[in-house]
């Protein structure tokens, strides 16, 4: 297990999570596909969610971000090719013409795929209060 938070593998990860929140808040469902592998599922209070649901939800505009914002520094453990990374986010959100504000801690599971970091899942959970 890399725990380093300088090594290679951690500070590319960062910077995929980066990438990801930017790519969320561009509502371009290609850019947004390219950080996940095809098996990726996202995991909230309403169940589970297929990566072509969500892609289709982002590509009809039901789905658009206008924030998307990491709050802590994400703690990152990497596991050979696997890797876990987990944070604090706060979106902004309009789903089906509501508007939706949220305050999350996100856990990303990413594989490593032909030298690539893919997200095979993601797991959402709401922030206390305070």
């Amino acid at each position: 297990m890399s725990e380093k938070p300088g090594s290679a593998d951690a500070l590319q990860l960062a910077r995929l999570a980066k990438g990801w929140a930017e790519a969320i808040v561009s509502d371009d469902p290609a850019r947004i596909a390219a950080f996940m592998a095809d098996e990726w599922v996202i995991v909230s209070d309403s169940g589970i969610d297929t990566r072509e649901r969500f892609l289709s939800l982002v590509e009809s505009g039901a789905l658009t971000h206008s924030a998307m914002d990491l709050r802590t520094e994400p703690r990152i453990r990497v596991y050979g090719d696997t890797a876990v990374v987990t944070g604090r986010v706060t979106n902004t959100a309009h789903y089906q013409g509501e508007h939706h504000d949220a305050d999350e801690w996100t856990t990303d599971v990413f594989v490593r795929r032909q030298g690539r970091w893919l997200c095979v899942l993601s797991h959402i959970t709401p922030a206390a209060p305070g």
